[in-house]
């Protein structure tokens, strides 16, 4: 009688000891799985030894979301396919049963990621009225007498930005657009040109400031009369310039506080444009400091400043977690967000390489997920090593991976990646600059290709969405293993794991009051949501 009583114990003990089996597992490995739904994983109510913990009352950031750039490049790919490739390419971007993007960003006038590049939106010298502001220049379309490619000779960027916005309206959701100038109009320049070739780009003069802020009202409100409405504007694309390499414009640190606390910010606010929000810097992490010391430590620069937008170039995969831990800790109000990165050059093995388009070995990546795991891009083409190894090739899926994840742990609330599709060598650009995209296209033979760190980006842009919150991660000291959580509106929380080795992982990962072994594929992503 003891023993059947004491079986029934164990019994009722086991019944009523919670099991929660996770909604989704999704996976994306070098082994060829791409957003495949996994077995759930059943976690158990208890403590786990030598666990990673996730904290769901360790609240932190808001999440503002992630996506790619709206550039001319992509709108001149996108038009060298049929309507209907076109729309399917951008519902798998942006659509709800895609990667679902919801932040973007794009260029105010050229960028190098223009197909000819060299012009602004607003040409006439002197014109301080405005009177000459068009976006005219992004409506032109391109012409198939000069490009035989282009199978419609009416899509351009105007068109690119209108079909991205009308989908994501259409399934009532927000785009977080941002407009970036990469310079200003020729004529408000002291160098009175666009740039410099491996000069400089020239700086804004004194006495233009107010036009140039001006120029962005124009801007928004040409785009406002099409019912697009920005979410936010950075002063200058990388005001540090390029070295004179493409459109580009010099702001110090100093005068970029100036035109913000005198000119911008007020001019937005006079407009009706005080919730455009302004992020200030928009360039290398680590070259951050002096401009968030210099806009913050101006009391209207700072009240019009929402936060920091960054880059990831000049260093190599690292989110470099003590400048931006450091800058939010002197300014926890305010935000960090990526705005450009991408594999730039795509391998080559000097800068100098990109100058003769011819030198691209397309098949090292096109078509090619190998290229995209193994360890083969660099940073701006540098080879291995160089700079005492601070720059090492490096695997893009990861690179993407683990910028993002370390990211969101060091209080970065969003990630806008470059241009969104380029052609199979990664253009066009206009001054041979060529990077790898999300989607890239062989329009001699409307080849439609996929990256694999696409892929790594679809997950984790439809695993964290815009209003959810990054929660605390404590107890990873695994190597190669980086971890990032947020909990949803609803009170679930979603784990991002990514596995940097070649080899299968397991580990113990807490959620709560949660835990449960997880075994973690070579080189892979995983995503885990577990049910409140």
């Amino acid at each position: 009688m003891k023993k059947l009583i004491l079986i029934s114990v164990v019994a009722l003990l086991a019944a009523c000891t919670p099991k929660i089996t996770t909604t989704h597992v999704i996976v994306t490995a070098e082994s060829g799985e791409k957003n495949a739904e996994q077995e759930p994983i059943v976690f158990t109510r208890g403590m786990a030894a030598d666990a990673i913990v996730v904290d769901p009352e360790e609240e932190r950031q808001l999440i503002d979301g992630f996506g790619g750039s709206l550039t001319e490049s992509s709108a001149f790919v996108l038009a060298c396919l049929d309507k209907e490739q076109r729309e399917q390419i951008i519902a798998e971007l942006f659509g709800k049963d895609g990667a679902n993007f919801s932040l973007s960003r794009t260029h105010i006038g050229a960028s190098d990621f223009s197909v000819e590049g060299l012009y602004s939106l607003a040409e006439k010298e002197g014109d301080t009225q405005l009177s000459s502001f068009t976006l005219a220049p992004d409506k032109e379309g391109f012409s198939r007498q000069k490009y035989p490619q282009i199978k419609d000779e009416n899509y351009d960027l105007y068109h690119l930005i209108l079909d991205v916005w009308n989908l994501k309206k259409a399934q009532g959701e927000e785009l977080k657009l941002i407009a970036s100038p990469w310079t200003a109009p020729a004529w408000m320049k002291d160098n009175g040109k666009y740039y410099e070739k491996y000069v400089r780009g020239g700086g804004l003069k004194e006495e233009y400031y107010q036009t140039f802020a001006d120029y962005f009202v124009r801007y928004l409100d040409a785009w406002k009369s099409e019912g697009v409405r920005f979410w936010a504007v950075t002063p200058e694309n990388e005001p540090q310039g390029n070295g004179g390499n493409w459109e580009s414009m010099e702001l110090s640190p100093a005068a970029e506080a100036e035109f913000i606390a005198k000119n911008l910010g007020p001019t937005l606010a006079k407009a009706g444009y005080g919730d455009v929000h302004i992020l200030g810097f928009d360039q290398n992490i680590f070259e951050m400091a002096p401009y968030t010391e210099a806009i913050y430590s101006d009391a209207d620069a700072y009240r019009y400043t929402h936060g920091m937008a960054i880059h990831w170039y000049g260093h190599t995969k690292s989110c470099l977690p003590e400048v931006l831990d450091s800058i939010h800790a002197l300014y926890p109000d305010k935000i960090i967000i990526h705005t450009e990165g991408c594999i730039d050059n795509l391998g080559c093995d000097a800068w100098q390489g990109v100058q003769d388009p011819v030198a691209f070995k397309e098949t090292d990546w096109f078509l090619n997920d190998k290229f995209w795991w193994e360890q083969k891009a660099t940073d701006w083409a540098y080879s291995t090593p160089f700079d005492n190894g601070t720059h090492p090739a490096y695997s893009a899926v990861q690179r993407y991976a683990q910028y993002i994840i370390d990211g969101i742990n060091h209080w970065m609330t969003g990630f806008a990646d470059w241009n969104i599709v380029l052609d199979s060598i990664g253009g066009p650009n206009h001054v041979n600059n060529f990077c790898g995209a999300e989607v890239m296209v062989d329009y001699r033979n409307a080849t439609v290709y996929f990256t694999p760190y696409y892929y790594a980006l679809r997950q984790l842009s439809r695993s964290m969405r815009p209003g959810d919150v990054a929660i605390g991660v404590k107890g990873n000291t695994i190597p190669d293993l980086h971890v990032c959580a947020v909990k949803k509106t609803d009170g679930s929380v979603v784990v991002n794991m990514l596995n940097e080795a070649q080899q299968t992982k397991s580990v113990n990962l807490q959620i709560g009051d949660y835990s449960a072994a997880v075994t973690l594929l070579p080189n892979s992503l995983q995503t885990i949501q577990l049910n409140k």
